[in-house]
């Protein structure tokens, strides 16, 4: 068994949103005795280590990740289509925006602000010539704070793996993760 160092303990500790209280809590020892440990100052014995790391485990287990709202069927337009064939799809799948996805790769995305925007008579423009810039990109192991974060700012994020599209998160499925 490999152990921890304190600044392992510390930035997992962190990655996880906890603070010193919270995992002194969890793992019932005190909140000075996890500071000491984290400081370097004391070298914990392997019992009260073991109990830290498996509040760390516990904790772990309950962050909401990417892979847990993302939606793995990701409704997309290729640049080509035509600016017509997003609108159709974007009715269809009541949508007000489409990822751009070219090769499993996300290239932009299309809303129907950018339609409008583009003016009339755009309809058989492919969507390369209308569309925004992509939607962010993030790892499935992403946590729902960084969702959040991106979310503030854009309306959808690709989650990717190995550069692939694997799945989409919009602002719904974070309310509707939190309902």
């Amino acid at each position: 068994m490999e152990l921890p160092t304190p600044q392992d303990l510390r930035e997992r500790r962190t990655e996880l949103g906890l603070t010193q209280n919270e995992l002194a809590d969890a793992a019932g020892v005190s909140q000075p005795l996890i500071a000491r440990i984290e400081g370097g100052d004391v070298d914990p014995r392997l019992s009260t280590l073991r109990r830290i790391v498996g509040a760390l485990n516990e904790a772990e287990g309950e962050v909401v990740r990417a892979e847990n709202l993302m939606h793995e069927s990701v409704v997309n337009v290729l640049p080509d289509d035509s600016v017509h064939a997003a609108v159709e799809l974007m009715d269809k799948e009541a949508y007000s925006q489409l990822p751009v996805i070219q090769n499993g790769v996300p290239v932009g995305s299309i809303s129907q602000g950018d339609i409008v925007e583009a003016g009339s008579d755009v309809g058989n423009l492919p969507v390369s010539e209308v569309m925004s810039e992509s939607f962010p990109t993030i790892a499935r192991e992403a946590t729902v704070d960084e969702i959040r974060n991106l979310l503030d700012h854009y309306k959808g994020i690709v989650v990717t793996e190995g550069g692939e599209t694997i799945g989409i998160i919009t602002e719904a499925d974070i309310a509707s993760h939190l309902s």
